[in-house]
């Protein structure tokens, strides 16, 4: 049975949340978040008791209907509505990982205790987190400001019985939820709906997702370069610390090294080579792998502040009884380095592309395509033709979706991040670039061979030997869209050395 994982005031790491998606623990309140959380809502309670003073979102409507009072018998009314005309979203559904993840960070991001959320209604989300009750969320709709809010209505649905949710493989109404689960809808009170809209764990979720998967991804893409410099019959010079050490970017060196490690032992990178200089897809791995890294790196930092974040409106302090409406919301601390990783990933689909193709093109005692008996077989051919057409496509992602912003709310909310967008785009650059290093490393194990009696690095052959259990030595033309599937499946999930 995995521990129970007890939300609190302490800071997420990257770690913990890779925990949180891929394990089986169950989430929890910590007694800190659940004081913090009733201490908010008593002091809003108070608040509006006490006075009919307009508070934006809470006794007031919303956007541009900021200057129209609500009365308070309509309050829990102006929420429930707040929840359904929201919910608009359209195109595909989001996948279940980032539902959960959804989830998971809304919570977070409420048990601070600067939202004015009732507990119950955070410990319904727990719930919907712990038994993997899943809504129905939809890819489009959401400008990245004023909160994620169309994809946010939509995982708020179910909790007054509305909407759809995948539970058990199936999916079921909103209402027919709460009566299998047997809970009551939750009646929300004062500023809730917009407690559960305003904020970016739409745009964090994906953020959360893909850098896990970016921090693998630069990790393969070292080692697959290092399997490819070797089926090439690359030289190690360019990999020597005197290099770097005067050009001392940080992933530059940090990537040279790793290469210099992965290769030590390798006969073959050591042999006497009749060339003096490789391609620059094999010569500066340090330097466009290692800026990369460097970006990954830049962006897992601010995502990981992002989800120990508050990020939604008005926030309430009542230890300094002030109500703010400001903007913590905005997506523009996210788009910008979305849409920067995406670069970043998408480079190392492009060096890798153009290291499958050298692999391919007949050089250094290398046979045609890769194969013995080229002609009668076309060998690996038209898995290069396959991801250039996924590297073009990622250039094509790559138009960066911050640069835009379009005017909503009747001008009120007149500058938006599209950060959204940005996400949704960086999700496809990270599975296009699966596809990418998968047929890298079918081209380059398949090269190896040609390399035989000598051999690469002891750490290399393992890795090549594990996955020639999956994918076999192409002898003969056979159909290589399922070899492509399983390398895929492959790089996803063998276990990398840290």
């Amino acid at each position: 049975m995995e521990p129970t994982h007890y939300i609190s005031g302490k800071q997420l790491t990257l770690k913990e949340l890779d925990h949180v998606l891929h394990g089986h623990s169950k989430i929890a309140l910590s007694e800190d978040s659940r004081v913090k959380i009733i201490k908010c809502r008593d002091y809003l309670d108070e608040k509006l008791a006490a006075s009919s003073q307009p508070i934006y979102g809470i006794n007031t409507g919303f956007g541009s209907l900021y200057n129209k009072h609500i009365p308070k018998d309509q309050l829990e009314q102006l929420q429930e509505n707040l929840v359904m005309s929201h919910a608009c979203g359209t195109g595909p559904e989001v996948p279940r990982e980032i539902v959960l993840l959804m989830l998971f960070l809304k919570v977070q991001s409420l048990s601070y205790g600067y939202s004015g959320v009732q507990v119950e209604t955070v410990e319904r989300l727990i719930e919907m987190f712990n038994q993997r009750v899943l809504p129905k969320v939809y890819e489009m709709g959401s400008l990245g400001a004023s909160g994620d809010l169309a994809p946010l209505a939509h995982l708020s649905l179910p909790l007054i019985g509305r909407g759809e949710a995948q539970y058990l493989g199936k999916i079921y109404s909103g209402k027919e939820i709460l009566d299998q689960l047997g809970w009551e809808r939750v009646h929300f009170k004062a500023k809730e709906g917009l407690a559960l809209l305003n904020g970016t764990q739409f745009m964090s979720a994906y953020g959360v997702w893909c850098v896990l998967h970016a921090n693998r991804l630069i990790k393969l893409a070292n080692l697959l370069g290092a399997i490819s410099l070797d089926a090439f019959d690359g030289r190690i010079e360019p990999f020597d610390d005197l290099v770097h050490q005067i050009r001392p970017q940080a992933g530059q060196i940090k990537v040279a090294k790793e290469i210099k490690e992965l290769l030590r032992g390798s006969s073959i990178i050591s042999q006497h080579k009749k060339h003096v200089q490789d391609p620059y897809s094999f010569r500066c791995i340090p330097q466009v792998h290692g800026a990369s890294a460097d970006a990954i790196q830049y962006a897992t930092t601010i995502i990981l502040t992002e989800v120990n974040s508050v990020s939604d409106n008005p926030n309430i302090f009542p230890d300094d009884d002030k109500i703010i409406s400001a903007g913590n919301f905005h997506g523009q601390p996210l788009a910008l380095p979305l849409d920067f990783l995406a670069i970043a990933l998408s480079e190392l689909g492009n060096i890798s592309e153009r290291r499958t193709y050298q692999l391919i093109s007949g050089s250094r005692d290398l046979p045609n395509y890769l194969v013995a008996n080229p002609g009668i077989n076309s060998g690996l051919m038209i898995p290069q033709y396959t991801a250039a057409s996924i590297v073009s496509q990622n250039k094509q992602l790559c138009s960066p979706a911050s640069i835009d912003s379009i005017v909503s709310s009747n001008g009120q909310e007149d500058h938006v991040s599209m950060g959204a967008n940005a996400a949704t785009k960086l999700y496809r650059v990270v599975n296009n670039l699966y596809s990418i290093l998968a047929i890298e490393l079918i081209t380059a194990a398949q090269a190896l061979h040609f390399r035989r009696p000598l051999k690469t690095s002891s750490r290399l052959e393992d890795f090549v030997n594990n996955f020639r259990i999956i994918v076999p030595f192409i002898e003969t033309d056979r159909l290589l869209h399922d070899d492509m599937v399983k390398t895929e499946r492959f790089l996803k999930e063998t276990k990398l050395e840290d």
